[in-house]
């Protein structure tokens, strides 16, 4: 697995990564109720010598442009390791339920080049950066903020892959269960999941970092 022995992992995004978690900082018993405490647990018990710290500073109806104003605090004052950013959905839902409020918008191009700010302020202090796509729980890829998140999600791949980060297509995960299973098996407003949603994101973020269900270490 790629996260090191005595790393400490931060997760940062929106309300999906918040799940009511502890301010000002949520460790162990404090991770909330998501993907971040199913992703600690699945450290804690397969590589338990590892000793891999976990904290988790979501916040729920974040944008990016919330995460920019609370960067120093949330995350550089709290030296990590490893980083883990997934933002972009309220990004994209804003200028869909908000669609005259345009000051809570944020258009791709902002988007795009305030992560990509973030990231470059951040990584050369990091052993690991990893990228999680936002995503809608909708397979009908016509469907129009489907669209949006999409071009969103391409946004986030595309700065992956420029800055060698791990790359998570939170997107495709959901896509595959929704193969046989209706999305409001998942989330009633395609949105903030159920527990076996956050287990396809904590299952995504694992693999793409090369957990294994058995330990070799």
């Amino acid at each position: 697995m790629l996260i090191e022995s005595n790393s400490k992992l931060l997760f940062i995004g929106d309300s999906i990564t918040d799940c009511g978690r502890e301010r000002p900082v949520a460790e162990g018993n404090g991770l909330g109720s998501g993907y971040v405490s199913l992703i600690n647990a699945s450290l804690d018990s397969t590589y338990p010598q590892r000793k891999i710290r976990v904290f988790n500073v979501g916040s729920s109806g974040n944008t990016v442009l919330d995460l920019d104003a609370r960067w120093q605090t949330d995350v550089l004052n709290l030296t990590p390791d490893w980083l883990s950013i997934m933002i972009g959905i309220n990004d994209v839902w804003r200028q869909f339920d908000s669609p005259l409020r345009t000051e809570t918008h944020v258009l791709l191009d902002e988007y795009k080049s305030t992560l990509e700010k973030l990231i470059q302020k951040t990584k050369p202090q990091l052993k690991g950066l990893v990228l999680m796509t936002p995503y809608f729980i909708e397979l009908n890829k016509a469907d129009a903020m489907r669209v949006m998140m999409d071009e969103y999600s391409e946004a986030v791949k595309q700065l992956a892959e420029k800055y060698q980060a791990v790359f998570v297509d939170t997107q495709s995960a959901f896509d595959a269960y929704l193969q046989t299973e209706h999305p409001m098996s998942l989330a009633w407003d395609r949105i903030h999941p159920n527990q076996t949603g956050h287990m396809i994101l904590a299952r995504a973020f694992l693999n793409a970092v090369g957990y294994e269900w058995q330990s070799s270490d």
